[in-house]
Formats: structure tokens, C-alpha cells, sequence
């Protein structure tokens, strides 16, 4: 038997692809998926509400060609605005709209209903030790 019962590999990947099927579901309510949602979130909480698709890229863990893809389609969208940067005309940059700060707050009660169903098996002590070890980890990681 190739898989031991200490893995947590399979639980892990079980809990993201049922919150992932879970986010597209309700996200396509607002003609997102998950993965702009995520973007866009990330640029509502950006200081200034913009990032350079270099650093979307590394906060995202995804390829150029994938963030280029989604800035394109949030642009389509009228959500977001790219742009050069002005000392460096290599650098391309997205901001955040009105439309796009909008859309998040609809959004966030969609990321409500999905956080509550991966910790409503927990106690509040257990719920603050979770967020805990899932930080050590990913920090660990990356």
C-alpha cells in the first residue's frame, strides 16, 4: 500500500477541490470564477489597489500566461485596468475598479458561506489553532 494513514496530501487536495467546485458554483452568479475572484480580491486588498502582473503572478502561485489570461478577461469585464508603469515601460500593472471593488463585496459573502463550511465542525479554540497551522504551513512552503 503506497499511501500511509498519516498522509495529509489526499485530505488536503479533497477540502480544496470540493471549496474550489463550491466558489464556481456561486461565483458564477457574478461571471467570475474563482481564480478572478481571486485576483480581484487580492487587488481590493493591495495597497493603492494595484499590483505589477510580476508580483500578481508570485501572490497568485500561477504562470505569466495564466495571470496575463485572467487580467485580460477582469479587463474585459471592466472590473480591472491595466496599464505600463511610467519609469518602466516593461512593467504592466493592474488596478482595481469601482466596478471591480463592487463586485468584491458581493463576493465576500460567497468566501462567508465557504469558510463557514470548512470550520463549522470546529470550536473557536480549534478554529484559531487551524488558521494557525494552515499559516506554518503555507509559509513553510513557499
Amino acid at each position: 500500500m503506497l499511501q500511509r494513514e498519516t498522509d495529509c496530501g489526499p485530505f488536503l487536495k479533497q477540502i480544496h477541490d470540493s471549496l474550489d467546485k463550491g466558489a464556481n458554483n456561486s461565483l458564477r452568479a457574478l461571471a467570475l470564477t474563482s481564480a478572478q475572484f481571486n485576483l480581484l480580491f487580492m487587488l481590493a486588498n493591495a495597497e493603492g489597489g494595484t499590483y505589477t502582473l510580476k508580483e500578481l503572478e508570485k501572490r497568485l502561485h500561477v504562470s505569466q500566461a495564466t495571470t496575463a489570461g485572467v487580467v485580460k478577461r477582469l479587463e474585459q469585464k471592466g472590473f480591472i485596468e491595466s496599464f505600463t508603469d511610467a519609469n518602466d515601460k516593461r512593467v504592466k500593472n493592474a488596478k482595481i475598479t469601482a466596478a471591480g471593488i463592487a463586485v468584491c463585496v458581493k463576493g465576500r459573502a460567497h468566501i462567508d458561506i465557504s469558510e463557514q463550511r470548512l470550520v463549522n465542525a470546529l470550536t473557536d479554540v480549534e478554529r484559531l489553532v487551524f488558521r494557525e497551522l494552515l499559516k506554518k504551513i503555507a509559509d513553510n512552503i513557499n
